[in-house]
């Protein structure tokens, strides 16, 4: 079973002014095609998401008139652009809307679906996105549209950002993606209306972002970032609101934009794993934006100097928008515009410079959450996530039911390199059950092919393992599968384990659920609205991998082995020394500083190649 949207990289999609010429070529004769009498570009099958749907079909076509002059154009955007402003703007309010600040404004809005009160809590992103569509258009106008329809189209646009400004709440989704929307639209309308009328939109916009967006950002991970629908993170709509920043710095040139996309293209990166598979989020867990990633994956991947655009996009929606049948579909059209308009290429190496939140080298990473506990392991071109086991996820010691990850104090990290290796030493005080503080020494070192993890801690009582993750999906190169095996070798037992009950709260790998249905299920409300990220958190047990300790350890501590890659020989030796405990394996010989660290408490690490 393959995931159905992790598919190919987006950075493998051709992104020459060639290849774009081709996408609207295509785009123009499905749309000459479908034009309706009355000017409607919607898909035949759209119902919802439909209130700027034709308007971005528009955009198009006035950009391949602007590319290559098709004189079969200028009629089927003066048409199409009529039956927007006739048929799709509307000024009366939608029953039911639950949002609006002030009643009977007569102000234009975009609606999600068009029957009245059917579903009007979409309409303020609907209306974001009518006005970028909007914005696109009047930017290509120029000798396509004539002068009194132009006209129309700004007051339409300035009465769609008022609604969204003063109608209603801002960003009553708490979605960062559409709230970074409506101010890069304030932004590029600014430019189109009277001077006076253009400076107090261009600063309204600005206080807007500062005051009601960058005001409320959400760490994670050392970051700070725009919240999107409650959370810190989406890893559908994050990259979304990469695009946005990219976009908002092209067309503003305020610093700020950069600097906040550039805090965000870091974190991207940190938590995306060489191969691009990533999971977790607030409305999605494993659906991947498509086309509407590239510009911000590709502007920043520039500026940060990291290869971005190995995150794994819908490929479906490579290029624009579909519905089932392949038949393009104007929703968030502006994006392409975008992209084709932008020349920035993409940055194709990754970054040298050590992250806090990830190892990573050649087919080989490891993301870290916020306890600097795995988030993610990739080698072999397995990935695993974190394993649950009574309620608690995570890699780590476990006895006694009681998982060790969770730190009792700062956690402290060192990263060195050497010989071809890089190495991440994380050192976190832990408390359990018998409120006994000791201290987890997690080693991760890797060549680029096979990760060696090494986990030192203070004995414990009982029966302890190391809980190693839950082998989840697997690259095919051009797609992510399921899967419940993983090339893993340990220096003691090693148990792959699955959960004995099949009730929602358990997850076992070998059944076709993926992670994102599990965690929908587990949710508080429906598929889509639900938080997935705290649904997952729900999960009782999981297929889990599960490592005895090694052998050999010295009498004060447990020390668990294991390695991620290629099968082999490995046999580690283990010592403790005036410095430290020694790890002597097949490839490194690595000395683990005590806990206490050196004379600041940073912790210390030597590392040698065999």
């Amino acid at each position: 079973m393959h995931l159905p949207r992790q598919l190919g990289a987006l950075h493998d999609l051709p992104d020459t002014p060639e290849a774009y010429d081709a996408v609207l070529a295509g785009v123009v004769e499905e749309a000459l095609a479908r034009l309706t009498p009355d000017g409607s570009l919607e898909h035949p099958d759209c119902g919802d998401d439909i209130g700027d749907t034709s308007l971005g079909v528009t955009s198009l076509l006035a950009l391949a008139w602007q590319r290559g002059k098709d004189p079969r154009l200028p009629e089927a955007v003066r048409r199409s652009l009529a039956f927007h402003l006739r048929e799709r703007v509307y000024t009366e309010d939608n029953p039911g809307y639950p949002n609006l600040t002030a009643r009977g404004t007569g102000l234009p809005y975009a609606r999600y679906v068009l029957e009245a009160g059917a579903h009007p809590i979409g309409d303020w992103p609907s209306t974001v996105w009518a006005l970028l569509q909007s914005v696109n258009l009047l930017d290509l106008a120029e000798g396509l549209v004539a002068d009194e329809q132009r006209a129309e189209l700004v007051r339409v646009a300035h009465g769609y950002w008022r609604w969204l400004t003063e109608a209603t709440f801002f960003n009553p989704q708490e979605a960062g993606n559409q709230a970074v929307g409506c101010v890069v639209g304030g932004l590029m309308l600014a430019r189109h209306l009277p001077a006076a009328d253009g400076e107090a939109t261009r600063e309204r916009a600005l206080r807007l972002y500062e005051e009601r967006i960058r005001a409320h950002r959400v760490r994670d991970r050392g970051a700070l970032l725009p919240p999107e629908h409650g959370g810190a993170y989406d890893n559908n709509y994050g990259p979304i609101s990469l695009s946005f920043l990219a976009q908002a710095h092209r067309v503003s040139g305020e610093a700020v934009f950069a600097e906040d996309g550039d805090a965000l293209a870091r974190y991207i990166d940190a938590r995306l794993p060489g191969g691009g598979f990533d999971h977790g989020g607030p409305r999605y867990s494993e659906q991947h934006s498509g086309f509407e990633s590239v510009l911000g994956l590709r502007y920043f991947s520039a500026r940060i100097g990291s290869d971005l655009g190995r995150y794994r996009g819908d490929t479906r929606w490579g290029r624009h928008a579909v519905k089932a049948d392949g038949g393009i579909d104007g929703h968030f059209a502006w994006m392409l515009v975008w992209q084709i308009q932008d020349g920035t290429r993409w940055h194709r190496t990754p970054s040298t410079t050590p992250a806090r939140h990830q190892l990573r080298a050649g087919g080989v990473s490891v993301a870290f959450d916020d306890r600097m506990t795995p988030s993610l392991v990739e080698a072999a071109g397995t990935y695993y996530l974190p394993a649950a086991v009574n309620r608690q996820h995570g890699f780590g010691p476990v006895t006694d039911g009681f998982l060790y990850c969770r730190p009792m104090g700062e956690t402290r990290v060192r990263d060195i390199a050497a010989g071809g290796l890089r190495a991440k030493l994380v050192t976190k005080p832990v408390v359990g059950r018998d409120h006994v503080l000791r201290h987890v020494r997690s080693l991760y070192v890797t060549d680029g092919t096979s990760l060696w993890t090494t986990v030192a801690v203070e004995r414990l009582p009982g029966s302890p393992y190391l809980l190693a993750g839950l082998p989840y999906a697997a690259d095919d190169g051009d797609r992510v599968r399921r899967t419940a095996e993983g090339e893993v070798t340990a220096d003691g037992e090693l148990r792959l384990t699955h959960p004995e009950s099949d009730a929602v709260d358990h997850f076992d790998a070998r059944a076709e659920r993926t992670q994102e249905e599990a965690a929908f299920a587990l949710a508080a409300d429906p598929r889509g609205y639900g938080n997935p990220d705290l649904g997952w958190s729900h999960l009782v047990g999981s297929t889990a991998l599960e490592a005895g300790p090694a052998p050999g350890a010295p009498d004060d501590l447990h020390v668990f082995a294991v390695r991620y890659g290629p099968a082999g020989p490995f046999s580690p030796v283990f010592a403790a020394t005036g410095s430290g405990l020694t790890v002597r394996t097949e490839s490194f010989t690595a000395v683990i500083g005590e806990p206490a660290g050196d004379a600041h408490g940073e912790p210390e690490l030597t590392l040698k190649a065999v």
